[in-house]
């Protein structure tokens, strides 16, 4: 049974950083790509960075580049996205995936975590 599970969001200021992580288990081995997306109140799911799971190229949304940087640990079965300088418009439950393409689509990924909720206030 694929299990993904985030961690590490939570409520910070602007400017602020987080970092979350996502822990999988269970995932077949033509699995090509993990990533994340996010969903903000009242929107659609919106692509955010994905990682090759072998290679470990990476693409980045035009919000999230320069900002986020997307990392793993394949020993550990994990991935991570470091998030700095944090906007109010990343407001958003953040969603870990994985899929067997590298693609910004997000009907292309087979499973998906239940989400982490990231809040950018003052």
């Amino acid at each position: 049974q694929v299990q993904l599970v985030e961690s590490g969001g939570g409520l910070v200021r602007p400017g602020d950083s987080l970092r979350l992580s996502c822990a999988a288990s269970g995932l077949p081995s033509d699995i090509g790509t993990m990533g994340w997306f996010r969903q903000a109140p009242g929107k659609g799911r919106e692509f955010v960075a994905i990682i090759n799971w072998n290679y470990g190229a990476t693409s980045y949304a035009h919000s999230a580049r320069g900002r986020f940087t997307i990392s793993k640990d394949n020993a550990k079965n994990t991935m991570a996205l470091q998030m700095d300088i944090l906007k109010p418009e990343d407001t958003a439950i953040y969603y870990c995936v994985a899929g067997r393409l590298f693609s910004e689509l997000s009907t292309m990924y087979d499973y998906w975590g239940r989400g982490t909720q990231v809040t950018v206030s003052s």
